[in-house]
């Protein structure tokens, strides 16, 4: 038995090449967005087919996400980082050419697919850190996601205002490309695997349930809320989750080992995952908006699409700048404590976006602060998902936890979507979103957060910062 340890890597290199991989698969969250409003007239399409390009990459994730971090648990996180990366730059190439909505939606699906590079980065992190820099490397890998959604806006609308729209594939072509790269020369494999079977059966059931129930939440402001379609995908969705859960419960390896999932601080922190990922999304939704209303309606600020990007970036950078101090309050006091600071921060920062939704600037001071509530948030529950699994199910879990932030995506983005439709003033012979929508959007957002820290309170007090495992042990 061969008892050496292999050398840690550099851990600068290494956090900083990883929280990269995070900050480019969250700009493909944002890629088509300015886009949308020109995308039936680029494809020849409807309005409602060509929102297909933005749902396409929410399934892809879903799916991708708990599915390639079991994977890596099995097979070898940093193979199964690589093959992200590759099926990202591989979407990015079907899409680029793309002149059609076919290609369009399989490569967006695809790209998708990258998001799995989040929960495997964080578990070669835990794996591969020392002590000291574990707390601060996952807070930065956490809080990539909202830099890479806040930057990736305004980068794309300048690009498509600029260039021709293909330009944007090929560059997240090349730049993956380039990712792949810095990920072989710096990111090690932490061990060979887990081992153990694949739960094929409990991939593809997982898969099916996740889709009959993200379809209808993405598109039932299209199809109708009481449309036959999507009672009939959510019916679906209950009988197939049931009947997965009851195939993973038997499994001797399950896709989801639902039991330890089901252990009060796994359990609480995918629940708070669930709201936290609301919160921080519908910021991201209706501030644009907002920002973008015509100034003759009395409160809108009259930004371009650019501009209202651009006035976005500061909170996106707010959320990477706290997640040191995030790191460093896990640490002294756990990690539940920095979910909770981080819940009631949210609420204060949609509180405040009453009194200071008339200006850019309050946007930008009230987005800022909801983003500094979720950089801690964000911070905190791998942290506590970490502390509660063994290191051979890490990846999975934080797939399971990263698809439950998705879930709350998915679910603002429903929500929000119909209030703003529902409340709305007239500006001539065009339709916008009232005062008072937005008003009720940001009151949602405080009570979805403070639900949020009634979540957390349920999580047990003792939960620790999560501790490092040594790097290589599988040689033994």
């Amino acid at each position: 038995m061969n008892t050496a340890i292999s050398p840690r890597p550099r851990s600068g290199p290494l956090t900083g090449v990883l929280a990269a991989a995070g900050i480019m698969v969250a700009v493909m969250q944002t890629l088509v967005v300015p886009l949308i409003p020109d995308l039936p007239r680029l494809l020849n399409t409807s309005a409602s087919n060509a929102s297909w390009a933005v749902t396409a990459t929410l399934l892809g994730a879903s799916v991708a996400v708990p599915v390639i971090g079991r994977l890596g648990d099995l097979y070898g996180k940093r193979r199964l980082l690589l093959v992200s990366t590759a099926l990202l730059v591989l979407g990015s190439l079907v899409c680029a050419p793309a002149d059609s909505l076919i290609p369009l939606v399989i490569g967006r699906a695809l790209q998708g697919f990258g998001m799995g590079v989040i929960p495997l980065g964080i578990s070669i992190m835990r794996d591969v850190l020392p002590p000291e820099r574990l707390g601060s490397g996952v807070a930065m890998m956490s809080s990539s996601l909202g830099v890479g959604g806040a930057v990736g806006l305004p980068l794309s609308a300048a690009v498509a205002q600029s260039t021709d729209w293909h330009v944007l594939f090929w560059g997240s072509a090349g730049m993956g490309l380039l990712l792949g790269g810095l990920i072989l020369r710096y990111v090690p494999e932490p061990s060979a695997g887990s081992g153990g079977r694949f739960d094929a059966v409990g991939a593809l059931g997982l898969s099916a349930g996740l889709i009959t129930l993200l379809l209808p939440v993405s598109k039932g402001g299209d199809w109708g809320w009481g449309s036959g379609t999507t009672l009939g995908l959510l019916t679906a969705a209950a009988v197939i989750l049931l009947l997965w859960g009851g195939w993973e419960l038997r499994h001797p390896s399950p896709l989801v080992d639902l039991r330890t999932g089901s252990r009060r601080p796994v359990l609480m922190t995918n629940l708070a995952s669930v709201v936290i990922g609301f919160a921080m999304y519908a910021v991201s939704l209706v501030a644009p908006q907002l920002l973008q209303s015509p100034a003759t309606t009395g409160y809108g600020l009259g930004q371009s699409m650019l501009a209202a990007g651009l006035w976005m970036v500061p909170a996106g950078l707010v959320m990477m700048a706290v997640s040191p101090f995030a790191a460093k309050l896990s640490a002294a006091h756990g990690p539940r404590t920095s979910l909770l600071v981080g819940a009631l921060v949210i609420a204060c920062g949609y509180g405040a976006a009453l009194a200071l939704m008339g200006s850019v600037w309050g946007v930008l001071v009230f987005a800022a602060v909801i983003s500094t509530g979720v950089g801690f948030a964000y911070a905190a529950m791998p942290a506590l998902i970490m502390g509660a699994v063994p290191a051979s199910e890490s990846a999975a879990a934080n797939g399971l936890n990263s698809l439950s932030r998705s879930l709350g995506t998915a679910t603002a983005s429903a929500v929000v979507g119909l209030v703003l439709a529902r409340m709305t003033t007239d500006l001539g012979a065009v339709t916008v979103p009232s005062e008072a929508g937005f008003r009720a959007t940001f009151m949602i957002g405080a009570g979805v957060a403070l639900l949020a820290a009634l979540v957390v309170l349920a999580i047990p007090a003792r939960a620790k910062a999560v501790p490092s495992v040594p790097l290589a042990l599988a040689h033994e």
